[in-house]
């Protein structure tokens, strides 16, 4: 099929989409990414001085994990099994040559952290059925443990001098109050802090510590020196949420700012305490990092123009591909809800009068939030005469720290109070259709729809939920140690400690009340919502004789094929054309 016969849709599915490049520390001309330029997600090296890129990986499951050494001469890939995110970490000469294990004598885990530090120490998180490791891995590949605990952990950076290092755990059992522990590199303990790690400073002989620490209602960096126990917090004064790193000098920081749906960016003068806002237009910040001499690499879009990478001071010269075509911009809603202001963006079909079909497509995380950024697949909808909604339900961020903990009130139902409300406002606004109206998601999102299609059965037409949870004990069984830890924070215990907090969240409770057809799609190698249980849901519907399709991708959670990703999106459109057409609601 020619471009100009492929539909706009296909061609934002189709165009390359890449990770902004991460440099090494000692030659920051060698760098490293993910891309799907091949038509699957692979680690390429980019030499810049040279202008040469080199594909690392070609593997049928895809790559998605990288990172490169310090001294630029290797790069480091994980290596899974068909996208089940457990196996080893891998490593390549930077100029090619054959793939080798980065550390000896480890048996297949789950990634947790990795920090590649100078002169070839490196910090490596790794998790398996009985806790977590984190390992100081020596020149040669031989691992050094400084750290285990049942409890999830994560390896997060090593000092300059090669002194200390620093990981996050959850010691208390609850992931969303993380601690922070600081150890020598001989494993001994020096110091344990609340919040979240960032890392150590760039310039050798300086070993403060970078971190985030909740204050009041938002997260606000702090410096802490672990030779002296001295903590300087630095009050920012930005609602929502702040990521921050290093300038290469530490003279000042790079502060990226989530706010309702959108980013800006800072630099934060240490000496002067002053904020600076960059020069980046309104949209997105998916990503951004700092370069000796001072330049800011970042990854940028809007929900009407597809992700570009740029750098605030100089050209950095990548290499090109196509870019997907631009679609709208999509409109900010204020909705009053159950739990304060509900916060949504709406894109409009550019072709069609009111009431439009709509789709409401949820994110997931949970703790994540919808963006003004561009989504193929909301932009394909709209193609298509939907309208979109993406609401940014009590348990996304970017709202304040109550606004994202809010959900463990009722996991699952709270989200939908939100959901609901916006629901409603945009039908009696005459924007929607509410005979013509479709739930979707992904992860989170898809375990959403499934639990909204049997407890507000009369508010949706068609359902399509991908990668989801269906049985939330079930699912939980089945999972990796990291989701199962996770379950327990959200829900206060296991499904054995507390069985009818996981009954009232699972879809599987309310299945005998859902009337619509429903598209569901699962990976047969997802270790986080594992395909046995949203099998067994989609056969519960199907034997009472609803529209049910399933659909098993050769896949985990994530699904890095390109063609996969077209595959079931087309499908999905083609499932909600023929039921919406089925009771003449598409006309």
């Amino acid at each position: 099929m020619a471009a100009s016969d492929t539909p706009l849709w296909e061609q934002r599915f189709r165009a390359p989409r890449h990770t902004l490049p991460a440099w090494a520390k000692s030659s920051p001309e060698r760098c490293v990414f993910v891309s799907d330029r091949s038509g699957n997600a692979q680690v390429y090296c980019w030499d810049r001085t040279a202008g040469t890129l080199r594909q690392v990986t070609d593997r049928a499951s895809g790559a998605q994990h990288c990172a490169i050494e310090a001294s630029g001469e290797a790069v480091w890939w994980f290596a899974d099994t068909d996208g089940d995110e457990r196996g080893q970490w891998m490593r390549q000469p930077f100029g090619g040559g054959p793939d080798e294990p980065a550390v000896r004598d480890l048996e297949p885990y789950w990634p947790a952290g990795l920090a590649l530090g100078l002169r070839g120490h490196n910090l490596l998180g790794h998790t398996t059925e009985h806790g977590t490791d984190v390992s100081l891995v020596l020149p040669g590949g031989t691992a050094r443990r400084l750290y285990r605990h049942e409890e999830p952990a994560y390896a997060v950076d090593l000092s300059r001098d090669l002194a200390l290092a620093v990981i996050a755990h959850s010691e208390r059992g609850d992931l969303w109050e993380p601690g922070i522990r600081v150890l020598t590199t001989d494993g001994v303990a020096v110091a344990d802090l609340d919040g979240e790690a960032v890392g150590f400073s760039p310039v050798p002989g300086d070993n403060r510590l970078l971190v985030l620490q909740p204050h009041e209602d938002r997260w606000e960096p702090a410096l802490y020196d672990p030779r002296t126990g001295e903590r300087v917090r630095l009050d920012l004064g930005l609602p929502g949420e702040v990521s921050v790193e290093w300038a290469q000098d530490a003279a000042s920081l790079l502060v990226v700012h989530d706010h309702q749906a959108r980013s800006e960016a800072f630099s934060y003068d240490l000496a002067a305490r002053e904020l600076t806002r960059l020069k980046i237009p309104d949209g997105t910040i998916e990503h951004a990092r700092t370069r000796p001499g001072g330049d800011v690499w970042f990854s940028w879009s809007d929900s009407a123009h597809p992700p570009v990478f740029l750098a605030l001071d100089s050209d950095p010269r990548f290499p090109a591909a196509s870019r997907a075509p631009q679609t709208a911009l999509a409109a900010d809603v204020w909705v009053d809800g159950a739990g304060g202001r509900v916060h949504a963006l709406l894109s409009l079909p550019r072709t069609g009068t009111k009431p439009h079909p709509a789709v409401f497509l949820l994110h997931g995380g949970p703790d994540e939030h919808d963006q003004d950024a561009f989504d193929p697949e909301a932009a394909a909808w709209t193609d298509e005469g939907f309208a979109v909604v993406r609401v940014n339900y009590r348990g996304s961020t970017g709202y304040g720290r109550a606004w994202t903990e809010a959900l463990r009130r009722r996991v699952g139902h709270t989200e939908l109070e939100d959901i609901t409300a916006v629901r409603q406002w945009a039908v009696d606004q005459g924007i929607i259709d509410p005979a013509r109206l479709v739930l979707a998601g992904w992860s989170w999102g898809g375990y959403l729809t499934l639990l909204g299609l049997g407890t507000r059965p009369d508010d949706w037409t068609v359902g399509l939920a991908g990668a989801p949870v269906a049985d939330c004990a079930a699912a939980h069984h089945q999972a990796m140690d990291d989701i199962k830890a996770l379950d327990r924070s959200l829900f206060g215990g296991t499904p054995e400690e507390v069985p009818e907090v996981y009954r009232d969240a699972s879809p599987v409770t309310y299945a005998d009340a859902v009337r619509a057809p429903v598209f569901i799609s699962a990976g047969v190698n997802d270790a986080r919502c594992p395909i046995d249980q949203a099998r067994a849901y989609a056969e519960q519907l199907r034997a009472r004789g609803l529209p049910v399709e399933f659909h098993a991708m050769d896949a985990g959670h994530s699904v890095t094929a390109v063609e996969e990703r077209v595959t079931v999106f087309r499908r999905q459109l083609e499932f909600t054309r023929t039921h919406l057409d089925a009771v003449g609601r598409l006309s």
